[in-house]
């Protein structure tokens, strides 16, 4: 098989759990056009998929995701300035907004560096598991550019003002235990216990109540800037669509009768 005969994005389903994996490790999975167009075409084929109840995405080789591929025609200054924010509108911003507002629980398997954009699109998972080798990194000074992809909007929420402007003027690497520590992912993991964690994680994500865990996430991130009535509205509101639905029955229904429920709604 030639090197462009070899797909950008790699699927895989165990049982509700649809890993996506890309697939560009010669290039530490630096994003083209084409890795972007996948990555969403596949999105948001899992989300109109009810058999998908947990989207894990993960990385080929040594790197998670070295963020934009500098190569690429549409952003490389060779032959004169490009507009890249017609790049960041037209390719991040479908990508990362459609990963915000899945259906169902999305974890990001952070193997190694974990770069620019291909931070951000971790940090926009749900939960992050990171090996114990990986890194984050905000490398967009170094080639005189602000943070895109969403990292202006996640790294505050997540890390707050003081360490968001510390990561993204200096530039230095932060290792997976310094990420957990800041709080701006959910753990750590031991390279060899890595794998096995992640499957496990996603397991469990996947049996959870998916529509339950899609609007928990909508209110913290409405949350974040909302006063307390609105909230508190917000709140009302999500609690009456899903006292209506069949999660919240068999919820109930399995915890009166000391049995695992078996959540269907999405």
């Amino acid at each position: 098989m030639t090197a462009s005969a070899v797909p950008v994005l790699l699927s895989e389903r165990d049982g509700a759990v649809l890993t996506l994996r890309l697939n560009r490790p010669e290039a530490l999975n630096a994003l083209d056009a084409q890795t972007c167009g996948a990555l969403l075409l596949a999105l948001e084929a899992a989300a109109a998929d009810p058999q998908v109840r947990c989207v894990v995405l993960a990385a080929s080789g040594r790197a998670f995701c070295a963020g934009q591929d500098l190569r690429d025609r549409a952003v490389s200054p060779e032959g004169g300035p490009k507009d890249l924010g017609a790049v960041v509108s037209e390719r991040y911003r479908p990508l990362v907004l459609r990963l915000r507002s899945m259906p169902v629980p999305t974890l990001a398997a952070v193997g190694g560096v974990a770069a620019g954009a291909g931070a951000a699109l971790a940090l926009m998972c749900d939960v992050v598991l990171a090996r114990r080798q990986a890194s984050f990194l905000q490398a967009f000074a170094a080639i005189a550019l602000v943070p895109d992809s969403g990292s202006t909007w996640v790294l505050p929420r997540l890390v707050g003002r003081a360490r968001s402007l510390g990561m993204c003027l200096l530039g230095d690497k932060l290792s997976a235990a310094q990420a957990e520590q800041f709080g701006l992912i959910w753990k750590c993991v031991d390279d060899e216990g890595f794998d096995s964690e992640v499957a496990a994680l996603a397991r469990r994500l996947a049996a959870q109540p998916s529509r339950a865990l899609a609007r928990t996430r909508e209110l913290l991130d409405a949350g974040a800037t909302a006063s307390l009535e609105q909230a508190l509205d917000a709140e009302a509101a999500a609690q009456r669509e899903l006292g209506f639905a069949a999660d919240f029955a068999e919820g109930v229904t399995a915890f009166t009768q000391k049995r695992a429920p078996r959540f269907t709604d999405r």
